[in-house]
């Protein structure tokens, strides 16, 4: 295992540091938070089954007995908890001989910012695979935002027959989309979009499509349909999308992403009886995912 032994940081061992930088920095608010339901676990997975409706009614001829449907299990989507953590040494050496006590290094904190950037990069991980079958299945076996998705009443699609970038125009299409989302057996469902997902380079873009009283597409004076039938009326700036041109709409539609969390952040210290060196070490256990994938619509731009 790597120390932190006093070559590490040679400059600390004589006084004449003003100050040490670099180690800590102003953080992104939480933005999964604003993208995925979290709810807690307390097993080593979870499993969401889903559950097939029932079709539409029958026409009873006259004389005749009643139709019967039957209630199936579908797809299960599984939620397999994994560990993220990081630690660092000391030896006792670099602690006694350190002549910054009173600035001394901000260890933890910077081992909490690592371990809230890994789970911004690990939740943002659907998303960069979003459109992948081959890669990143998700319970039904084909990606994310697919036109593929199997029901039992045929293929259905949350993803873009066209891909384009966003704009309002493009955006009016998602959320016609999602409009017309239909469950496993084929019924239309009242669905709505409630969250805009954009890379960093749109957020210009959205702030306008969605703030704008007007239509951002002409100089008629048109009203902004978006904005003025209240379709959607939040965004996400999603700075850890790795695809500059891919957005996506969050649904209402229940059971869609989720972040089931198995063991809270946590931090520890101890030391090393034989070397008397100093050790901390932070963790948490949890897992990203999405349940029913209606719960989002995803366009690839181009």
């Amino acid at each position: 295992m790597a120390a932190i032994t006093t070559g590490a940081h040679p400059k600390e061992l004589w006084p004449g540091v003003k100050n040490w930088f670099g180690q800590v920095y102003d953080e992104l608010p939480r933005e999964y938070t604003e993208i995925y339901d979290e709810e807690t676990s307390d097993k080593a997975y979870e499993e969401d089954v889903e559950s097939y409706s029932f079709s539409l009614a029958v026409e009873k001829e006259q004389g005749k007995g009643f139709t019967y449907d039957e209630h199936t299990q579908g797809y299960t989507a599984r939620y397999t908890h994994s560990v993220w953590g990081l630690g660092y040494i000391v030896t006792m050496e670099e602690l006694e001989d350190n002549q910054y006590k009173d600035k001394a290094f901000k260890r933890a904190k910077m081992l909490a910012q690592s371990l809230n950037q890994t789970k911004e990069v690990n939740g943002a991980v659907p998303f960069n695979f979003a459109f992948d079958a081959t890669n990143a299945p998700i319970g039904d076996g084909v990606a994310m935002c697919s036109a593929l998705h199997p029901t039992m009443a045929g293929n259905q699609s949350n993803v873009a027959a066209t891909p384009a970038d966003f704009s309002e125009a493009a955006l009016e299409d998602g959320l016609i989309a999602v409009s017309l989302t239909r469950n496993n057996r084929g019924h239309i469902t009242n669905t709505k979009g409630v969250t805009l997902i954009v890379h960093p380079n749109d957020q210009f873009n959205a702030i306008r499509v969605l703030g704008s009283p007007l239509t951002t597409t002409d100089a008629g004076n048109a009203i902004n349909a978006v904005r003025q039938s209240g379709a959607i009326a939040k965004h996400v700036t999603y700075h850890f999308l790795t695809n500059t041109v891919n957005w996506f709409i969050k649904t209402d539609y229940p059971e869609g992403l989720k972040l089931y969390q198995r063991s809270p952040y946590r931090f520890a210290q101890d030391n090393d009886g034989d070397t008397l060196n100093a050790k901390a070490k932070a963790w948490e256990r949890y897992k990203f995912g999405i349940t029913d994938w209606r719960g989002i619509w995803g366009n690839q731009g181009v």
